[in-house]
């Protein structure tokens, strides 16, 4: 059965991605840095809001994922916190400074998310490994339901040979959901190569912002001006192009 995940990062995306019929939405914010954990506010407003899946980001900061034990305690906190706002699951990722996996720390967050009642997702952080596979035998022995990645690239449309490696070697054993790179345009030929029967993406288009007001001394940049938010065409052609 296809899954089509919605990376939103406002109340607005996640809202369209619902009624645009995504499967599921994971909620984050800061997409320019790869995404970080969002505001128990946000959090809250977008939960009580969907009646579909969310799951949450849990990153405290943008960059690498390496993380003090500081940081780690930042992040149990933000797990424990989802479990209480009534969240169906989180979406982490730690690596040691060798590349490997993190098992230790991630299998308290694992551990933790369970206490919730919630699943993981492990995400691209899965990408910057020193091995793929090495990185999944050790994300399936941590109980995640699901692995997000490019295959090792920028982009899941180059690394769906890589991906395609990943399903076979799964073998039912864990999700593997491509990420990054995906759109309408693509979606489909990506399905058919990997294998994989859940994709993720924001499939955001930018819109006129409600300011009719501008500063003429600040300029007009657009950026200041519009706003991302996903946009339910591209989410509808996706999922009839993967026929759900």
């Amino acid at each position: 059965m296809f899954t089509l995940e919605v990376c939103a990062d406002s109340l607005d995306s996640a809202v369209i991605a619902q009624s645009s019929g995504a499967h599921r939405v994971e909620l984050c914010v800061s997409l320019p840095e790869g995404g970080t954990t969002p505001s128990r506010g946000l959090i809250e407003a977008v939960r009580k809001r969907l009646s579909i899946k969310l799951y949450v980001l849990i990153r405290p900061r943008g960059g690498d994922f390496l993380y003090s034990d500081a940081e780690l305690e930042i992040m149990l906190a933000d797990v424990r916190a989802c479990g209480k706002l009534g969240c169906d699951g989180v979406v982490i990722g730690m690596l040691m400074s060798d590349g490997a996996v993190d098992e230790q720390r991630c299998r308290l967050l694992v551990e933790e998310a369970r206490s919730g009642g919630m699943g993981v997702t492990f995400h691209r952080a899965v990408d910057r490994s020193r091995s793929l596979t090495e990185a999944m035998e050790v994300i399936i022995g941590l109980g995640c339901e699901r692995i997000l990645t490019s295959g090792g690239r920028n982009a899941a449309p180059e690394g769906a040979g890589a991906i395609r490696e990943l399903v076979e070697k799964a073998g039912g054993r864990i999700g593997i959901m491509a990420g990054a790179g995906v759109t309408p345009q693509n979606a489909a030929e990506l399905i058919k190569i990997t294998g994989v029967s859940e994709l993720h993406g924001t499939f955001r288009s930018r819109y006129a912002g409600g300011m009719r007001y501008r500063n003429p001394l600040l300029g007009a940049p657009d950026e200041e001006h519009s706003l991302w938010r996903a946009d339910g065409d591209k989410i509808k052609s996706i999922l009839s192009l993967a026929g759900a």
